[in-house]
């Protein structure tokens, strides 16, 4: 298993950082930063973002990309900042709530994981997803953070799959 900070510190605190480093980067930063970091992101590259001193001197660099493959369309400014608004937001209320945040693990990549906290936004008539994933088994200790948007297609198969119609119930 790999040491890297999302495995050595609760992932309640992992998180606490990644969103406060989130916040800072896009929503305190003003309009012209967040929206030069996103014009980097979006040509694919993976930006670093701050060096972080953990509780034992340690220090983590923290980096971000950005996975725009399953956006619905052509992705702008204002659709990604509505989104990671969002995601920083629900990850807030989760973390407030002390709400235990589902991991799903990478079974390809020792480190790799995505967190089970979405941003779901409409862009017109459709709606888009956003996730928030890591790797933290980066061989010189950094975390690899990556924004990342979902098709939504497949939780509305989920969501009909998941729909059952009990026994004696009226219905059409």
């Amino acid at each position: 298993m790999s040491q890297g900070p999302g495995n050595t510190i609760p992932k309640d605190k992992f998180l606490t950082i990644v969103t406060n480093l989130l916040h800072r980067v896009f929503v305190q930063a003003g309009r012209t930063d967040a929206k030069k970091l996103f014009r980097l992101l979006e040509e694919g590259r993976n930006v670093q973002l701050t060096t972080v001193e953990m509780e034992d001197k340690s220090t983590v660099r923290f980096f971000l990309s950005l996975d725009q493959e399953q956006f619905p369309g052509r992705l702008n400014y204002g659709a990604f900042r509505v989104g990671v608004a969002t995601l920083i937001g629900n990850l807030a209320g989760f973390l407030k709530d002390k709400q235990n945040i589902p991991v799903f693990n990478s079974a390809q990549q020792d480190g790799a994981m995505i967190f089970g906290v979405t941003a779901i936004t409409m862009e017109g008539n459709t709606p888009s997803v956003m996730v928030l994933g890591a790797n933290t088994a980066s061989q010189d200790g950094s975390v690899k953070l990556q924004l990342m948007y979902l098709d939504h297609q497949q939780f509305i198969e989920q969501q009909a799959a998941d729909t059952v119609t009990a026994p004696g119930s009226v219905g059409g």
